[in-house]
């Protein structure tokens, strides 16, 4: 038994149900927002959001994990209206999404700059994790970290070790967004284990976004979780292939490996909706209850893999 800290408070990890393990509620520049979203109505975005995280608890999905954080528009007071609105649960984290430089906030102050201090971010986490974030009273239940194309820069490394500090120190598991086609998961394991993290407590987000089979088994061999979390990005792989790839691992014996979402959201700044669209009509809340799961158990997953996949992974990634 373990508790896991949602936006409206702890619950038993027993209670996470049917769990998608990488969903965002917003995406979205916080100030880009307020100085260019003329047509922004606070309480209509509210609303649809409340909308489609209903519908998705219609179709038997009972808790997503929100790896909305600093630099991608974390706004947990917007959640908490949101929570109260949806018998969904809603599990946010903390860390930080960089993909080359940090924040400037953070350039100047740590270990060896200009201001030499203590890593200031792994204390951030930390609280966010022991105490609460900002003034809500909500606590983040897990991290997260980015490492993408551009590899290890001294941004990234710095937000990955600061991570796998505060993971270490609260137990807190961990989720890394990851480029699967410079097999970036690779050296996030490798800096995490530095770090001392238990490698059975980290998602490599976005592995499936490829069919190297090489590559996610030596993942899962290593002790990570497999996010096969991008269903509905067609533009960076199709469905059948999301599907088969899933079905082959399941087939080499990886089942207790694998979780699984869509990284989709109720709302976006990146592109337009008319963009996202065209681009991935599928990429929606509702596309592995209607389309991917009916898929797996056609091509011979049982229903008690399906429920290990959904369930028992994500419980025992806070167990």
């Amino acid at each position: 038994m373990a508790t896991v800290e949602t936006v409206r408070g702890p619950i038993d990890n027993r209670e996470l149900g049917r769990t998608l393990v990488h969903e965002h509620v917003f995406v979205m520049n916080e100030e880009y927002r307020i100085n260019y979203q003329d047509d922004w109505v606070e309480q209509d975005k509210i609303a649809d959001a409340v909308k489609d995280l209903n519908e998705l608890k219609g179709l038997g999905i009972d808790t997503i994990l929100d790896p909305t954080v600093l630099g991608i528009g974390r706004y947990v007071p917007r959640l908490m209206q949101i929570a109260a609105q949806t018998e969904l649960n809603i599990v946010v984290a903390t860390g930080m999404y960089v993909v080359n430089d940090l924040p400037l906030q953070f350039q100047f102050v740590g270990p060896g700059l200009l201001f030499d201090e203590p890593e200031p971010m792994t204390e951030l986490f930390v609280k966010d994790l022991t105490e609460g974030i900002a003034d809500t009273g909500v606590r983040a239940a897990f991290l997260k970290c980015a490492i993408d194309q551009p590899g290890l820069t001294p941004g990234v490394e710095r937000v990955m070790r600061a991570v796998g500090q505060a993971s270490v120190r609260t137990g807190a598991p961990v989720t890394v967004h990851t480029d699967a086609h410079s097999k970036s998961g690779l050296v996030a394991q490798q800096v995490l284990r530095e770090e001392g993290v238990d490698l059975a407590k980290v998602v490599i987000g976005h592995s499936g976004d490829t069919t190297d089979l090489d590559y996610l088994t030596k993942l899962a061999d290593g002790g990570s979780l497999l996010g096969m979390d991008r269903f509905g990005v067609d533009l960076f792989l199709p469905f059948e292939e999301r599907v088969n790839t899933v079905v082959e691992l399941v087939r080499r014996g990886y089942v207790e490996k694998i979780v699984v979402s869509h990284d989709a959201a109720c709302f976006m700044d990146f592109f337009g909706d008319q963009a996202q669209n065209i681009a991935n009509p599928k990429w929606n809340y509702r596309h592995i209850s209607e389309d991917v799961i009916p898929a797996l158990l056609e091509r011979g997953l049982t229903e008690d893999e399906v429920e290990i996949i959904l369930v028992e992974n994500p419980r025992r990634y806070f167990g």
